[in-house]
């Protein structure tokens, strides 16, 4: 699968040490969580499109190549994801936010949509979908 990236990179594991610590504070434990994030988009960003754009510099001009930040949005999936939507922004500060709002039906075990806020233009995006995807053991 050619979307799914396994974060094994030694600062995520370290990072994740310190949170799953019992005695990790709450304060440290959502740093840890922007941190890992930021990382984390880091690595799944490696083949994100780049667009050339003529930089001045303070010799001549020059082609440079950039994200083009406006074809990105970060979408959480409530409320697990908003943690982590910091992070994300720290790698693309200028990004559309969406929502989207999930819940589990008990008895079919599927999931259920509640809410979807996207931003305008998402089918054109790059989109950042954030999803801890935490188990509940149920």
């Amino acid at each position: 699968m050619k979307n799914v990236f396994i974060f094994d990179h030694p600062l995520i594991k370290h990072k994740i040490a310190i949170l799953r610590d019992k005695n990790t504070e709450m304060k440290k434990f959502r740093e840890l969580i922007e941190e890992i994030t930021t990382i984390m988009t880091y690595e799944s960003m490696r083949d994100v499109e780049l667009v050339p754009v003529e930089v001045e510099t303070p010799l001549e001009k020059t082609v440079q190549y950039k994200v083009r930040e406006e074809g990105i949005a970060i979408v959480p999936v409530l409320r697990a994801g908003l943690g982590m939507v910091n992070g994300v922004h720290k790698v693309f500060p200028t990004a559309s936010v969406g929502h989207i709002g999930m819940y589990r039906d008990e008895k079919t075990l599927e999931p259920r949509e509640y809410y979807c806020k996207l931003p305008d233009g998402i089918e054109k995006k790059t989109v950042i979908l954030i999803d801890p995807m935490l188990a509940t053991g149920g």
